[in-house]
């Protein structure tokens, strides 16, 4: 019953920001000639039902192939969407004025400004304005599609701890995350992101999960490019939530055993683009007879109902004794907080992904906010408890809605240095 009307007032919702985006455009254009009129409204219910229909499509056809342009029609559809409630949220509060002040002059019997008893006429100046401010998400969503999605970033962080070993002062580390491939219709950005990789001659570089949106098979015509990333030691990878297929309905595919069979797919094609795959296990680096842990586990989240996968105290006691210093690989942020902080104090920096910066948001020096701050208490970039340290890369790829806007993608340097 409440889902139903829910549905419902999201309907009224809809229809409203529709009927007040065609009203503030003919408003807009109140001086323009009659036929000019005319045709932006057959033009604006002609791109309306066009968006609405193909938007609809890709969302009933979901899982059916050709995701990348689905989801591209989706992002047109609630960009658009988006556009006309901001200008609703203008035109709606100047009804209700205009409304109660029609009602009490006709109980009063008092003219209107007009100096009849009709309708207060609607603002032509606020509806321009509206749908100027309208255009200001907009716009900054296409542009998120067009360009944002793929302008990728490189970040660098220095990072300075006692109880790091002397032979890996200056060690440079470098995290990609979250490149769901799926979401790709060309392999052409991902070169170009495996290039800037290679220009930051890095000694170590780890991928903390979401290789893929569902299926394996994303992956695949990816790999050859994957497989050019360079590192100086061995490449090291986790899993992400969205690596387990746990989103796809596997009844009529097989059921528990295809998904099974999926995931191993999954981890081979991890090894053939040359990564080495920590499922709750240890790898040591050594140099000059000293040694640091890197520590990888399955998804552990501890928000939103995400699985729990992840063992932390088996890969924890894997870590060799004369290892002073460790490096937790964890998908999700959430874990720090949950776990890593009270039961494991010994790790000093935990790389996690995940939260895509929500691929939108503002990201300025002095100002970052994006909605899922609301969700995650860390979701972009650095943060410390005492002598812990927990970084979240905004990740690489995308998601959903094909674009980023404020969080860019994002390729993470890191220069570790012996205090």
């Amino acid at each position: 019953m409440l889902r139903s009307l829910t549905g419902i007032l999201f309907l009224l919702l809809f229809l409203m920001a529709e009927w007040y985006g065609f009203q503030a455009v003919r408003t807009a254009l109140h001086s323009a000639a009659p036929v000019a009129r005319k045709t932006a409204g057959y033009l604006y219910w002609l791109v309306t039902a066009l968006v609405w229909g193909l938007g609809m499509w890709s969302i009933a056809t979901r899982g059916q192939g050709h995701a990348p342009y689905k989801a591209y029609m989706t992002s047109v559809l609630l960009s658009l969407l988006l556009f006309k409630l901001v200008v609703l949220l203008f035109l709606f509060p100047e009804d209700l004025v205009r409304g109660v002040r029609w009602v009490t002059s006709r109980i009063s019997g008092t003219p209107t400004a007009t100096g009849t008893g009709r309708a207060i006429p609607r603002s032509e100046f606020l509806s321009k304005l509206a749908l100027v401010v309208a255009a200001v998400p907009f716009l900054s969503l296409i542009w998120g599609v067009v360009k944002g999605g793929t302008d990728y970033q490189v970040k660098r962080v220095t990072l300075r701890f006692p109880n790091l070993p002397a032979s890996f002062d200056g060690f440079k580390l470098l995290q990609i995350s979250d490149l769901h491939t799926g979401s790709f219709a060309s392999t052409e950005p991902l070169q170009r992101a495996v290039a800037l990789i290679n220009e930051q001659n890095a000694d170590l570089v780890v991928m903390t999960g979401d290789l893929v949106n569902n299926i394996a098979t994303e992956v695949e015509d990816h790999i050859p490019t994957l497989a050019q990333i360079q590192s100086k030691l061995p490449k090291l990878s986790i899993l992400g939530n969205h690596d387990y297929a746990d989103y796809v309905d596997w009844t009529e595919q097989g059921g528990i055993e295809a998904k099974r069979a999926n995931l191993e797919r999954l981890k081979r094609n991890h090894a053939q683009i040359g990564w080495k795959l920590l499922l709750d296990e240890t790898h040591h680096l050594e140099r000059n007879g000293e040694k640091i842990a890197i520590l990888g586990i399955q998804n552990w989240g501890a928000a939103m109902r995400f699985p729990k996968y992840g063992n932390l105290a088996k890969a924890h006691a894997a870590a060799a004794p004369d290892a002073p210093f460790k490096i937790l690989l964890s998908h999700d942020p959430s874990h720090w907080d949950a776990q890593v902080r009270p039961e494991f104090p010994d790790i000093d920096l935990m790389l996690a992904g995940h939260t895509h910066g929500m691929q939108f948001g503002i990201n300025l020096p002095f100002l970052k906010w994006s909605p899922v701050q609301y969700v995650y208490k860390q979701w972009a970039g650095l943060y410390q408890q005492g002598k812990q340290y927990l970084y979240v890369n905004t990740g690489l790829g995308f998601l959903g809605y094909p674009g980023r806007v404020g969080f860019l993608p994002e390729i993470t340097v890191f220069e570790l240095r012996r205090a």
